[in-house]
Formats: structure tokens, C-alpha cells, sequence
């Protein structure tokens, strides 16, 4: 819809005054008023009534040096197109590399980590030192300015509180987890996440869903409790594990979303901020759990299976744990929830297939139907965004339209 409203000036005004048109009895002027920018002038918007307008219009105005009317067009909110250019396929590029670092990467983690706990079962140490190197890595980067470090204060800490807390019991469990079972169980019993977070955020936080999203949990559930049944290596620990990290990592989400509103931190600086601060956590418990007496006399056993690649392989799975989470959540700055949800299913079954590859682990035909139901229940569920998702695109599309005021500083409305 274009509009053109010709308004008669009694003499030229300079760019920084303002314009008053005559109104018509009809014509009722709107509050909010365009910001100044270079080349425009600073007028008084008006509308036509609300009878003949019923969605949100943008005007723009054009002042030439001589001209006598201003020249406005508007269109309608809902109906704007983006605009694709060749930043918009640069970005694609960017996230498709991404989720390729992002997949690789945890395989890789995957099969070193698997290695290490099979030659030395001490998963509490593996897990700090998975958080050390990381922890590490970020304090470097920091100091050599190759990364930004981020701007925090005591109330950031304390809302990352819990979410360390949260984080540190799912690392560890999942941890605890591959030492008892093979890679791919473990991975297969994860993929029930979804299912441990929609029952808590319906029967603990009062949340619904649609319906489609309680169907989705059938096939999870089944396929999860298929595979379990027909596990050649079932161990109760090891599926305990995985099922405690399932429900740690959800209300390691719900604490972020409720602690991080409003804080401006990159993916990466947060996820280096979260392993530092679960590091803190789990050292103690690490230390009273397995102690130093213990990690010798495994070091010492390792050595003499394996040789000094133990410690290659050490320091390989510490290293490749923080890049791959680093690289997931640097991938959170450019995609939304639900596209960092679908590729999240896609990494479990490259992580499930690269692992029964690698480590020749026996698999039953049912329990191949299985895992294959359980992911495929888990790609249903990724399929319907929640609320907040929901909301955040009316969200977006606001801010494309919205003009942050020069004067104020005050976000402008439409």
C-alpha cells in the first residue's frame, strides 16, 4: 500500500526545524515522532484515521532544497520482504561451518574421552581436567587479547551460580556414564532430553505444550526404553549416568534462561565464564570422591598398558570437550533455538554412528530400531518451537522496524 500526502509550507525550513501541516478535522496527529538523521527533516507524523488503516504503517519522508511537499511513502509491516544480499549468504556460509566444527569436534571428544576411560576409569578427575583446559585455554586468550574478555560483575556470578551447578552434575554423570557403557548407549539415552524437559517445565514449572509435542515423546521414550532392553553391555550405573545428565542439563537451561535475562555476554565468553565456575565446583568433590592416591596408582597402571600416549590422550579429550562446547555456543550468536536444537540431533547420530564405527560395538538390530526411533522423536520434538521461541519472531521483526532515538537513547515504539 503507498500513500502520498502533498503538504503546502508557507516558506522553506531549514533541516533542523520542525514542520506543523495543517490538519484536517479527520486527520488525528500520532505521538511518537521519526529520530533526525542526516538529509531528513524532524516533523510531526500523522495518520489517517483508524477506518481506513488497520495494520502498522513506516513513513519515511524526503525534504529536497527547494521542494514545497513532502513525499511519503508507507507499506505494510507484515508484508516486508528481507532484504538478500551477499552478507546474507556469507552468513549461511559461516553457520554451515559451524555445525560442521561443531560436529567434528564432539566426535572427536567423543572416541579420545571413550580411549582415556577405558585405560584409566577415573571419570571425576577426567571431567576436571576437561573443565582445567578450557578454563585454561579462555585465561590465555584473555591475556593475549585474542579473545575479548568479558565485562562482569557480582550479580553475572550469581546467576551463573546455579547454571555451574547444574552443569558440573551433567558433565560428571555423563562422564560416570561412558566409563560403564559404550559411547553410543550413552548418546542414545541422551537423546531423551527432550523428554525430562517438557515433563519438568509441565509438572514443575506449570508450562504447556501443544499436543504434538506430547505425541513426540512416544517414539523418544520407546526408542530409549528399546535400546535400554536390548543393550548386549547394559550397565545400571552407566544408564543412571545418562539419565541424571538428562535431567541436569535441563535445569541447567531453565536457570540460564531465568539467570542470563538481560546480560550481554558472548556465547563464547559465557560458556568460558560456566567452566570456570564448575570447575571451582567439582574440584573438591573430585578430590573426596577419588583423591590423589588413587589417580597415581591408576596413572601408573595406564602407563604400563598403554604407554605415554595416556597422556596425549588426556590432554586431547580436555581440549577437544571445551572447543566443541565453545564452538556450539559461539553458534547460539547467529542461529535460534530451534535451529541449534535440530543440529543437536544431527550431532548425536554422527556421535552414535562414528562411535559404533571406531570401537566395533556389537549392535542388535532392535537396538538399531530403537536408537533410530529415539532420534527420530527427538527431531519431531525440535519441530515445534516453544513459546519464547515463538515470541522471539514478532520480536525481530519489530526490531527491524524500529528506530532507536538519537535524543533519549530510549528504544522507539511502533
Amino acid at each position: 500500500m503507498i500513500s502520498s500526502l502533498n503538504l503546502n509550507l508557507n516558506r522553506p525550513a531549514p533541516i533542523s526545524s520542525s514542520i506543523k501541516p495543517s490538519l484536517s478535522p479527520r486527520i488525528a496527529p500520532i505521538r511518537t515522532r521519526l529520530p533526525p538523521s542526516p538529509g531528513f527533516a524532524e516533523l510531526s507524523v500523522v495518520s489517517l484515521s483508524k477506518s481506513s488503516i488497520s495494520k502498522p504503517l513506516h513513513i519515511g519522508a524526503s525534504l529536497g532544497r527547494k521542494e514545497s511537499s513532502i513525499t511519503c511513502g508507507a507499506y505494510e509491516a507484515d508484508r516486508l520482504e528481507p532484504v538478500v544480499d551477499g552478507s546474507e549468504s556469507a552468513r549461511k556460509v559461516k553457520i554451515g561451518i559451524y555445525f560442521a566444527t561443531w560436529w567434528s569436534l564432539n566426535v572427536v571428544f567423543n572416541i579420545y574421552n571413550k580411549k582415556v576411560l577405558n585405560a584409566y576409569p577415573y571419570p571425576w578427575l577426567t571431567s576436571t581436567l576437561s573443565l582445567a583446559a578450557g578454563s585454561l585455554i579462555m585465561l590465555v586468550s584473555w591475556a593475549l587479547r585474542i579473545a575479548e574478555a568479558p565485562k562482569t560483575d557480582l550479580e553475572f556470578w550469581k546467576s551463573l551460580f546455579p547454571v555451574a551447578v547444574a552443569h558440573t552434575i551433567g558433565h560428571v554423570a555423563a562422564t560416570v556414564s561412558m566409563s560403564k557403557v559404550a559411547v553410543s548407549f550413552t548418546h542414545i539415552i541422551k537423546s531423551g532430553e527432550p523428554a525430562f524437559s517438557v515433563l519438568v517445565s509441565r509438572f514443575i514449572l506449570g508450562e504447556t505444550f501443544p499436543p504434538a509435542v506430547y505425541l513426540s515423546l512416544i517414539p523418544i521414550i520407546g526408542g530409549c526404553g528399546l535400546s535400554a532392553l536390548t543393550e548386549l553391555n547394559f550397565n545400571m550405573i552407566g544408564f543412571m549416568g545418562a539419565m541424571i545428565s538428562n535431567l541436569a542439563f535441563v535445569f541447567r537451561n531453565i536457570f540460564s534462561k531465568k539467570g542470563m535475562k538481560g546480560k550481554s555476554v558472548s556465547g563464547m565468553n559465557y560458556y568460558a565464564c560456566l567452566s570456570m565456575l564448575s570447575l571451582v565446583i567439582l574440584t573438591p568433590f573430585a578430590i573426596a570422591v577419588e583423591g590423589p592416591k588413587m589417580w597415581a596408582a591408576g596413572f601408573q597402571q595406564a602407563l604400563s598398558d598403554i604407554g605415554p600416549q595416556i597422556v596425549w590422550w588426556m590432554a586431547a579429550q580436555s581440549v577437544f570437550y571445551h572447543l566443541y562446547n565453545q564452538v556450539s555456543y559461539m553458534s547460539l550468536d547467529e542461529i535460534s533455538p530451534l535451529t541449534f536444537s535440530i543440529g543437536n540431533t544431527m550431532k548425536r547420530i554422527s556421535v552414535i554412528v562414528s562411535s559404533i564405527i571406531i570401537f566395533q560395538t556389537p549392535v542388535q538390530p532392535i537396538n538399531a530400531l530403537g536408537a533410530a526411533i529415539a532420534v527420530l522423536g527427538t527431531f519431531l520434538y525440535s519441530q515445534w518451537p516453544s513459546s519464547e521461541e515463538v515470541s522471539w519472531i514478532p520480536r525481530f521483526n519489530q526490531h527491524l522496524l524500529c528506530r532507536r532515538s538519537s535524543e533519549d537513547g530510549e528504544a522507539g515504539k511502533l
